[in-house]
């Protein structure tokens, strides 16, 4: 399987357990792996024969800023599920990172990862 990877996709979110997390936002970060055959794509030298990166990046950007979750792992299926509907995709690996999160220790960063097959 032939993949895709788009790394380091950043919005301000407004996701999160706390009330003033919802009310400022934070940045999220979301980093994508697409599984997908690049056969076809290769055979027509055609973008609309795989995954548009950039069209895959609007659509994380529309989840992050949509409507808030309480939680990171929420946000991650819904952006799998999502892009296994829109785009031609075997699977997807998605990753969303929190490096604001409020944790009382020091931290570099707080990550959850999915991963999905089409169906």
């Amino acid at each position: 399987m032939d993949t895709i990877t788009l790394s380091g996709v950043t919005a301000v979110g407004h996701h999160g357990v706390f009330d003033f997390e919802r009310r400022d936002g934070q940045p999220f970060i979301v980093d994508a792996v697409l599984h997908l055959d690049f056969s076809k794509a290769a055979a027509s030298d055609d973008v609309l024969d795989t995954a548009h990166y950039g069209e895959v990046a609007e659509r994380i950007k529309h989840w992050i800023t949509g409507e808030p979750l309480n939680l990171i792992e929420a946000l991650a299926v819904r952006i799998a599920e999502d892009l296994l509907q829109k785009f031609p995709l075997a699977a997807v690996d998605i990753t969303v990172h929190k490096p604001k999160a409020p944790i009382e220790v020091e931290f570099g960063d707080v990550s959850v990862s999915v991963h999905r097959r089409r169906s």
